[in-house]
């Protein structure tokens, strides 16, 4: 969670190279193995944001693939494209617009992508995942409900679809050098974190990983599962203000009447990060669920 005061696409342009670095190899082999490389690999990635998933995802799936993402912002999905041309161009990699799509190539590499604006709150419309070989997210499952997350599942398994969600929030969140308030304000940040996101209801928050995994398993499906904590070093230092503020904005909405607390905890924490001796790591986790 970002400071409020920082627009969503700073916070997403932000962290991507935490989610980069802290994403399972692992699982990521396991999905793109799953994919037949004969055939174009389809993939419908869920609040898709400015596009970090497609970036990580694109160099590690079959060459020829056709994404679908999905996002309620329109804002956010202009700034995908603009950045995914960033991103081909430092390749050398050409975009170009046909109709509705934008296609990336190089070498063996076509990439065309769909956007679709839409909001996620409902996920019942089975044509959101027709055709998919791979339904798939990253930092999204943590923010929606537990029908949410059955229906997801439902919806995967009737496309007969694998899922690879990745960087969902566990709720564990320890800091170098510790604060005697640290586990104040974590705890009212996961209390935070249940609240109601427009995603269904109620959030799952840091009990998403497990509600995900066990939501699969119901739907029939084999689950992997990894860690995938961010280890966010002194040096970047803006990733740990950005954290910090959030964290302590959360907290306050959850417990107004600590706020002088809160804020002389945030004011000891930022001190740390001013003074390059501050070390945090977020719990994460990747699950892998494919059809048995």
């Amino acid at each position: 969670m970002a400071s409020p005061d920082t627009p969503l696409s700073d916070w997403l342009a932000l962290r991507e190279a935490a989610d980069f670095a802290s994403r399972s190899q692992r699982l990521t082999q396991l999905a793109s193995r799953f994919l037949k490389p004969s055939s174009p690999a389809r993939v419908v990635d869920l609040g898709t944001g400015t596009g970090s998933n497609l970036r990580f995802l694109i160099e590690h799936l079959p060459p020829v693939q056709r994404w679908t993402v999905v996002d309620r912002d329109p804002m956010l999905l202009h700034h995908l494209q603009a950045r995914m041309a960033i991103w081909a161009g430092a390749r050398g990699h050409s975009l170009t617009t046909e109709g509705d799509q934008f296609v990336i190539r190089g070498g063996e590499l076509e990439c065309r992508v769909e956007t679709r604006q839409r909001d996620l709150g409902s996920i019942d419309d089975p044509s959101i995942f027709a055709g998919a070989h791979l339904v798939t997210a990253s930092a999204l499952l943590d923010l929606v409900s537990l029908s949410w997350l059955q229906t997801l599942a439902a919806q995967c398994r009737l496309a007969g679809a694998a899922a690879l969600f990745t960087i969902t929030y566990d709720g564990r969140s320890p800091c170098a050098p510790a604060d005697p308030d640290d586990d104040i304000v974590r705890a009212l940040f996961n209390r935070h974190q249940h609240t109601d996101k427009g995603l269904g209801g109620p959030a799952a928050g840091p009990d998403a990983a497990q509600a995900a995994v066990q939501a699969f398993l119901d739907a029939g499906f084999q689950v992997e599962r990894e860690r995938s904590d961010w280890v966010i070093e002194p040096e970047q230092r803006e990733l740990q203000r950005q954290l910090i503020d959030g964290w302590a904005t959360a907290a306050t909405e959850m417990a107004p009447e600590i706020a002088t607390q809160i804020a002389n905890w945030h004011l000891r924490r930022q001190h740390h990060v001013d003074s390059g001796g501050s070390l945090i790591v977020v719990g994460h986790e990747d699950m892998f669920a494919w059809i048995r």
